[in-house]
């Protein structure tokens, strides 16, 4: 049983029927379709674990690494010199990264990205957050186009991006998976015309039967019929490509319109002064609700309100104004 929090707060065990059949050809079956989804060879291969095994995106893909008889290479702790140094070490072929080991790894100076070898890597799979577009862009521009995308979470899987789609539709996480069922619906839970945010539901192998454990009143307060939802907002394309805006509880509402934390930040990270960032809503007497940015500045970069001016210019030069920081607040790590 994995567990799951997000941004709910205490740990959820999520409880999913086990499947009929014998376990081992179970797990054979599921590391093959695993591996052809994201373009890993089987029986040939080193798999790098980036993040803690406790969480489902590191721990599906150790698994389905060994059942496809890769080598595995643990980080004791991640750092983006580390990462580099074993990809090169190891001849690294795949790994499970999420979009801020992305920023980490783009905010080195550019010598050192120049000299490190990533050659090796055949396929990198993210999920955990949406990725900024001129993110995703930097990396594939560095590693080639092997970078893959998944929506879904520990209650079911939901959408897949390769990267050549990823590539035609900039920032898209994907159509449905075979088998899974993604709708969009407004909170009356009638469906979503394309082009139109709403509340992502999915349907999948087990994910209409997912729990909560010994906590029925949260399991039945995801579920719409057979579907259930991660408390996300999306949209589909005219072609039924998925796309991500944010989640549902992160969401702002400044002036009764509705601003989105995530498009906000990825606007910010595409500035070189931003090595990382978190937006907010905090409370306005006239908005009733106002963004504010937590920025992380990169090394050497001295903060103050010119700096947070030209943020904010920067912001405003991208996206509309009224989904721009009327405020920002500067963070170095300990």
């Amino acid at each position: 049983m994995m567990y799951t929090s997000g941004t709910t707060g205490q740990p959820k065990g999520v409880q999913r029927p086990l499947p009929e059949g014998d376990p081992d050809d179970l797990a054979g079956i599921a590391a093959t379709a695993f591996c052809q989804g994201f373009g890993i060879t089987l029986g040939r291969g080193v798999h790098l674990v980036c993040g803690p095994m406790y969480h489902a995106g590191p721990f599906v893909g150790v698994t389905n690494a060994l059942h496809a008889g890769h080598t595995v290479v643990v980080m004791r702790r991640w750092t983006p010199e580390r990462f580099l140094d074993l990809v090169e070490r190891h001849r690294v072929t795949n790994t499970q990264m999420v979009p801020t080991m992305f920023v980490r790894l783009l905010a080195l100076p550019a010598v050192e990205r120049a000299r490190a070898d990533v050659s090796s890597v055949e396929s990198i799979f993210h999920t955990g957050a949406p990725c900024p577009v001129d993110v995703k862009q930097r990396v594939m521009d560095w590693f080639g186009p092997v970078v893959y995308e998944t929506y879904g979470g520990t209650e079911g899987a939901a959408t897949i991006a390769t990267p050549r789609r990823w590539l035609e539709r900039p920032g898209t996480v994907g159509r449905p998976i075979v088998g899974a069922v993604v709708k969009i619906l407004d909170d009356d839970g009638n469906e979503l015309p394309p082009g139109e945010p709403g509340s992502i539901y999915i349907g999948s192998a087990g994910a209409e039967h997912a729990e909560y454990f010994k906590d029925p009143e949260k399991s039945e307060s995801i579920r719409r019929g057979p579907l259930v939802t991660l408390g996300d907002i999306g949209y589909f394309d005219d072609d039924g490509f998925l796309f991500l805006c944010d989640r549902k509880i992160d969401m702002v509402i400044s002036g009764g319109v509705n601003v989105y934390p995530a498009e906000v930040e990825a606007c910010l990270l595409g500035s070189d002064a931003v090595a990382d960032v978190a937006v907010i809503g905090v409370p306005d007497d006239e908005w009733g609700e106002s963004v504010k940015a937590i920025v992380e500045p990169v090394a050497g970069v001295e903060t103050g309100p010119a700096l947070e001016d030209a943020l904010i210019e920067h912001c405003r030069a991208r996206i509309a104004r009224f989904k721009c920081p009327r405020s920002i607040d500067f963070v170095r790590p300990p």
